[in-house]
């Protein structure tokens, strides 16, 4: 038999190299390089299509919106320095600084960046909602009127909805908001996507796909800190595209990676103790950064009696959705799973960190004897009689789902589990191929109506996020009614009683509310996280 490596051995050996590798690495290059993985790889650099936290990344570093998030989700001014809504709340008007320019490039005269104007956001707005382009941010202007977005001068911008929206200005700090310059967009057509040009905080290089991508500070960025120095710190971005997580970690244990974000089976038990945190034999290495993320992970029901031959299907049944609500440890399951990285959902499907979240509000605890005696009330005491649920999952989420289906075996239910591949996995949810499946749900905006809208009856998938089909009038008057409330308070009651809606009738089954977890090189300074996990490094200093 072949003897395995000893990678206790490897990780001493790597680190005893460490410091002098990293510092004839600054003597060579002489630049303050930020270096990071991105294990998934990068499709595009074109901002219309943002959709995911792998695109998102370098997104936020090439461009700007109208507005920005700061770390505790307050929304802050960007190009646009100021900003009023109207008090029917349909009509937004932003004032633009006047010192923001594009990146430099051969198209501008003098190759020297052209100053943004208001058309610009005219221009790259539109464009979302251009069916051309097919961009997948699109539907954050359906509410939009016609004509909706005009400039009537240089440094101003008016947005018109056809209704009031709350949460529209947290929609306009995603990155597919970004002002792009026209005349660039133009010239390279589809290929504007490997040859980006925006006003972000640092400008494109270099891009060799699944290689490398290379990003420079932008000398004429317009934000500075707050003594007035001017940002980014960084000389430059360097962004790898290893796809073996295990290598991945050993790049971050060399040196050759100054953060690594998320936990994998490569590094979690390596990382970090059964308790949560850093292990000490890191401690002067390297740092653990964790807080809320908005993200919840959970199961969801497919509750469309359309979609079911046998009208008496158990997932039909509101007491059996129920029953395994309250038939597995969640506690137990983020501590030996987990390693306690994330809170158990006992709370909605709400994440904890946003205002709305309250951990006074608990819905669904391990509680064997409720579950026993709803089985009863269900016809089905000890799960007598009651046919097998198919639960649809990936491989990466197998053990979870391996030990829910553990856990509800005690009581009669079974569950059998059917893993498929991500792009199988996807396409049979958007398109309601599956009973039970696992999900997530990873904040665009911060706002709770953007967890509430997975169950609102006009959402229904795959044209909308409602992969559950759910249906309940009482609950789409509360989502419609939210949209005329200005009053934060009073908004985020109307959203905990519709989360009590989705609990009480048991559409999913709330795993855990995860956790951004960085592990960052102790050279690396100002690398903070946010609930969105928005990586941000204009403020990093090396």
């Amino acid at each position: 038999m072949m003897q395995r490596p000893n990678f206790k051995y490897i990780i001493v050996v790597l680190l005893s190299v460490y410091s002098c590798n990293r510092s004839a690495d600054f003597q060579n290059k002489g630049k303050k390089i930020f270096r990071y993985n991105e294990s998934k790889g990068i499709s595009t650099l074109d901002a219309a299509f943002a959709k995911s936290q792998v695109l998102i990344w370098p997104a936020n570093q090439l461009y700007n919106g109208l507005v920005q998030i700061d770390n505790q989700l307050n929304i802050k001014p960007s190009i646009a320095y100021s900003w009023k809504i109207s008090t029917d709340g349909k009509k937004y008007t932003f004032y633009l600084r006047s010192d923001v320019y594009f990146h430099d490039h051969d198209l501008f005269p003098n190759s020297k960046g052209r100053k943004v104007v208001a058309s610009d956001f005219v221009y790259s707005l539109n464009r979302i909602t251009d069916p051309k382009v097919a961009s997948p941010g699109a539907w954050i202007f359906n509410n939009l009127s016609e004509n909706g977005i005009i400039a009537p001068n240089d440094t101003t911008v008016e947005i018109n909805l056809t209704s009031p929206f709350p949460a529209f200005l947290g929609l306009l700090t995603m990155q597919y908001c970004s002002v792009l310059p026209k005349e660039i967009v133009e010239y390279y057509g589809n290929d504007f996507r490997n040859h980006p040009v925006g006003t972000g905080p640092f400008m494109f290089r270099l891009w060799k796909e699944n290689e490398k991508l290379v990003l420079i500070k932008n000398p004429n960025y317009f934000e500075k800190d707050s003594v007035g120095n001017s940002l980014p710190y960084l000389d430059a971005i360097s962004i790898r595209f290893i796809n073996d997580k295990q290598s991945e970690f050993l790049e971050f244990l060399k040196g050759n990676i100054d953060f690594i974000s998320g936990l994998s089976a490569a590094n979690k038990d390596e990382l970090i103790t059964k308790s949560g945190k850093l292990n000490p034999a890191y401690a002067d290495k390297f740092e653990m950064i964790h807080q809320p993320y908005l993200n919840t992970e959970y199961l969801g029901f497919m509750v469309d009696t359309s979609k079911y031959n046998d009208k008496n299907h158990p997932i039909l049944n509101k007491k059996i959705r129920q029953a395994i609500n309250y038939g597995f440890d969640r506690v137990k399951m983020m501590k030996y799973l987990r390693n306690n990285i994330g809170t158990p959902a006992t709370n909605g499907f709400i994440p904890k960190g946003l205002p709305s979240f309250s951990d006074s509000i608990i819905f669904y605890t391990y509680n064997p004897d409720k579950v026993r005696s709803l089985l009863i009330e269900a016809g089905f005491p000890n799960g007598n009689g009651l046919h097998p649920i198919t639960l649809t999952t990936t491989s990466d989420y197998l053990d979870l789902c391996e030990y829910f289906q553990q856990q509800l075996s005690e009581f009669g239910i079974v569950i059998n589990i059917d893993v498929i591949t991500g792009a199988t996995f996807r396409d049979m949810v958007a398109n309601s191929k599956v009973e039970f499946f696992r999900g997530s749900w990873i904040a665009d905006y911060p706002d709770a109506e953007n967890y509430l809208a997975l169950f609102y009856s006009k959402n229904f998938s795959p044209s909308g996020p409602n992969y559950t089909h759910y249906t309940n009038s009482d609950f789409d008057k509360l989502y419609t009614s939210s949209f005329n409330v200005t009053s934060d308070s009073i908004r985020f009651g109307i959203y905990q009683a519709m989360d009590k809606k989705i609990m009480e009738d048991a559409i999913i089954v709330p795993l855990f509310y995860d956790q951004v977890v960085l592990f960052v090189n102790k050279e690396i300074q100002g690398l903070e996280s946010n609930p969105m996990n928005l990586l941000n490094l204009k403020y990093v200093k090396k």
